[in-house]
């Protein structure tokens, strides 16, 4: 077992890894839509982008950054899960998840779960397969 850690992405803010490697398989702690400006950054003054377009971009961009940490990609991804606060964000939130992982499509759950941390519009969480090579990196917006 394998845990990753990386400053391109948000750091943890309490007791858990931003991802652990183990079976060959890359498993990564909800990602929220945190602009990554200074790990040590206090939580209060971390700051998100605005409107859920924006928001999904920078999830999937610490999500990636996560994943290269762990020699892996977008493209390794296997199983995705969202989060959003309400329904009526699915078909925003999907427009934008074609938008960025392009023709790649792994397994996918979105979860309505109302609000989300810190006024968040989406978290995600997902599995990828370890150590496979980005050969082509879905679209980035």
């Amino acid at each position: 077992m394998r845990i990753i850690e990386t400053p391109k992405a948000p750091l943890p803010a309490g007791h858990y890894s931003q991802a652990v490697v183990a079976n060959g398989l890359v498993f990564v702690a909800g990602v929220l839509p945190i602009v990554p400006i200074a790990p040590d950054m206090p939580v209060q003054e971390r700051r998100m982008p605005e409107g859920l377009e924006a928001q999904a971009r920078q999830v999937f961009d610490n999500l990636r950054h996560v994943l290269e940490a762990a020699g892996t990609g977008l493209d390794g991804l296997i199983n995705v899960q969202v989060f959003i606060p309400d329904v009526a964000l699915w078909p925003s939130l999907d427009a934008a998840y074609r938008e960025i992982l392009g023709s790649h499509k792994p397994a996918r759950t979105v979860v309505p779960c109302g609000p989300l941390h810190y006024g968040a519009l989406i978290e995600v969480n997902a599995v990828a397969v370890a150590g496979q090579p980005a050969q082509q990196e879905p679209k980035q917006a």
